[in-house]
């Protein structure tokens, strides 16, 4: 698996994709927290926080993770090396867990320049170093675990077609319904007492959660059953292969 690992990750970066989404990630989020005259900026605010970066990341993530993860398994069915993919001497668990890794490992890597906007603000603060610097990392440590979400269902959604766009619009769909779908349909009335039980569903209601600096285990544990699911799950659409 170490191998495969080490592959996905070499086939990222020696690609242009890994690169510009990890481009295309920090441009965004430094044009709305430095440049745009918006909310969000810090310099317009005041704020010895760095809290816009948490929350404009899932946004950018909800569309550059699936534009990652798109051709995880759609290549490879294009291509027909999934076949010989599938005859190593590794469990298809495997082969899917190497993939999320990559991804995922990606991901941490594009969060890794970041840590500039915090050491910004650190000293921009009044007093010199003036920023919830526990809060913060609670609030990387939920980003981290949004952004490994997202990953997992990516790439279950490369695995049903070999087609990358549609790969691509798949993963962005079931992210965006795991992300804030529950929350709007927790609003509507149909639902009754059912309110608080979708909300639990929401992968944004766990994400604030950690984002507020409190590490639950509740909210860990969502996040790596959620992740655990459409491993699985991806698992089972490439052994129905077999069938």
């Amino acid at each position: 698996m170490y191998a495969l690992l080490k592959k996905e990750i070499k086939s990222f970066l020696s690609s242009l994709i890994g690169y510009v989404a990890i481009i295309v990630f920090l441009l965004v989020i430094s044009l709305f927290m430095w440049v745009f005259p918006a909310e969000s900026n810090i310099l317009r605010n005041g704020y010895a926080n760095i809290n816009p970066l948490f929350e404009i990341a899932p946004w950018v993530f909800l569309f550059l993770i699936p534009a990652i993860t798109m051709r995880s398994f759609a290549e490879e069915r294009k291509t027909g090396t999934i076949e010989l993919l599938l005859t190593r001497p590794i469990r298809d668990i495997q082969i899917v867990f190497a993939k999320f890794l990559a991804g995922f490992v990606l991901v941490a890597f594009s969060l890794l320049p970041t840590l500039v906007y915090y050491y910004s603000v650190h000293k921009l603060g009044n007093p010199v170093g003036n920023i919830d610097t526990g809060g913060m990392w609670g609030s990387y440590i939920g980003l981290l675990f949004l952004g490994g979400a997202f990953v997992a269902i990516g790439i279950f959604a490369s695995s049903l077609s070999d087609n990358q766009i549609i790969s691509f619009v798949m993963a962005v769909a079931f992210c965006a319904f795991c992300y804030i779908g529950f929350d709007n349909l927790s609003s509507l009335d149909i639902f009754g007492k059912s309110d608080s039980f979708l909300l639990s569903l929401s992968i944004n209601t766990h994400y604030v959660s950690m984002s507020r600096g409190v590490i639950d285990t509740r909210d860990m544990l969502y996040f790596f059953s959620l992740i655990g699911v459409f491993l699985f799950a991806t698992r089972t659409v490439i052994e129905s292969r077999k069938w």
